[in-house]
């Protein structure tokens, strides 16, 4: 890889992938070339960032950050009391967890 170059890893939906898919398919087809996801990507990602000043992508942009601010908060406000269960289990010293289970781990003891 070259110095200039980074590694970047993209979480997309399905719909954004096939999507991809199928023009890199057309592009093999019209091309005779092969075209990888990747360098459709790389094209999508080079194109937009051109549009820079385009409203109609700031606002894109502008909107998919609305929503994954609001899905991350409501999944924050649906569970704090499972991550607080969690935290302090982690933070218990052991064996004071389950009388059971400390009973069983102790019975074989003379």
């Amino acid at each position: 890889m070259k110095d200039d170059q980074r590694r970047v890893l993209l979480i997309l939906p399905q719909k954004i992938v096939d999507r991809a898919r199928v023009l890199a398919g057309e592009a093999m087809i019209t091309l005779k070339l092969p075209v990888s996801l990747q360098i459709v990507f790389r094209v999508l990602i080079e194109h937009g960032l051109k549009r820079g000043g385009d409203r109609a992508l700031l606002a894109s942009v502008a909107s998919e950050a609305t929503a994954i601010h609001q899905r991350r908060r409501s999944r924050a406000d649906r569970t704090p009391a499972e991550h607080g269960s969690r935290i302090a289990a982690r933070n218990r010293p052991p064996g004071s967890g389950n009388a059971a289970a400390t009973t069983r781990w102790s019975s074989g003891w003379p």
